[in-house]
């Protein structure tokens, strides 16, 4: 299988990459620069343009990137470069698929759980309605940024993802230094329900997508969701240390801004139905077992 993919420098899109070629599987990096490998090709959303080699051939396209949401507190400006990045992108590519000779069968078009707005202690899927706020609207739009592809006849699956746990990366990899020191503590009132992914059960998801057949938004979030306390407290017994600590939500949105209430204090609590439908089994569907498999 050859498989082209958008972000591949990232914390999901190089487990992905790594994952495909250890099966033997053939991958082609989109990289913004001029591309430095074989496996390499160009690619520029602003300019609207996409190498045709890189998708000539291709069994699937995975899209993966765009600026990361929680890397930075949310300016004015740095909200308008989360948002351009991923409509540009997205509809870069799948105007570039819709004119391919021979179009790739399925693009699996990286989304979020951010749709959903905060759903309190409302259980959500993917019948459930668009929540508010601006991530809510930037994955409505996202989204609908790869009509051209859809319309093209290609299969089109947004796979929504929720908190991905990596050592690598993200919450987990941010914060474990002070965890280990035994400085962790919960954020705000640690009420909040958090929807969360293995690293490993995300790319197997994402693998999963591209060889059966779904299409439209399915939830990457494993099974059991749960609150922010609980989360902290299955960190703290996985690393034998204490985590009696709180982050207060004044401070959160002092660093933070807009972010700390659309992530770290929003609460999801989001279930995978469509992909479990779909025969997807995961590997580590509770909290203890996914973190002690990750330290």
């Amino acid at each position: 299988m050859r498989v082209t993919v958008t972000g591949s420098s990232g914390l999901i899109g190089s487990a992905l990459v790594r994952a495909l070629r250890e099966d033997g599987h053939d991958v082609v990096r989109l990289v913004r620069r001029e591309p430095a490998a074989p496996d390499e090709a160009r690619w520029s959303p602003p300019d609207g343009c996409v190498e045709a080699a890189a998708l000539e051939g291709a069994d699937a396209v995975v899209h993966l990137a765009g600026a990361g949401v929680g890397d930075r507190p949310w300016t004015r400006a740095y909200k308008r470069r989360i948002r351009d990045s991923r409509l540009d992108g997205t509809r870069t590519l799948a105007e570039a698929i819709a004119a391919a000779g021979h179009r790739p069968p399925v693009l699996v078009c990286g989304s979020a759980i951010g749709f959903y707005g905060d759903t309190g202690d409302r259980e959500a899927d993917e019948k459930s309605p668009m929540g508010a706020g601006f991530l809510a609207a930037l994955v409505r739009d996202w989204e609908a940024a790869a009509a051209p592809a859809r319309e093209a006849g290609v299969r089109v699956v947004h796979p929504r993802t929720g908190v991905v746990l990596a050592r690598g990366g993200g919450i987990v990899g941010r914060t474990l230094p002070l965890f280990r020191l035994g400085l962790g503590g919960r954020l705000g009132d640690g009420t909040q329900w958090t929807s969360w992914i293995s690293l490993a059960d995300e790319v197997a998801a994402l693998r999963f997508l591209i060889e059966h057949e779904v299409s439209g938004p399915v939830n990457l979030t494993a099974p059991n969701p749960v609150t922010n306390a609980a989360y902290t407290a299955a960190l703290a017994r996985a690393l034998h240390r204490p985590a009696r600590l709180a982050v207060p939500k004044a401070v959160l949105r002092a660093a933070l801004r807009d972010f700390a209430d659309e992530g770290p204090l929003i609460s999801q609590r989001v279930l995978p139905r469509r992909l479990e439908h779909a025969g997807f089994r995961f590997r580590h569907a509770d909290v203890d077992a996914a973190l002690a498999a990750l330290l």
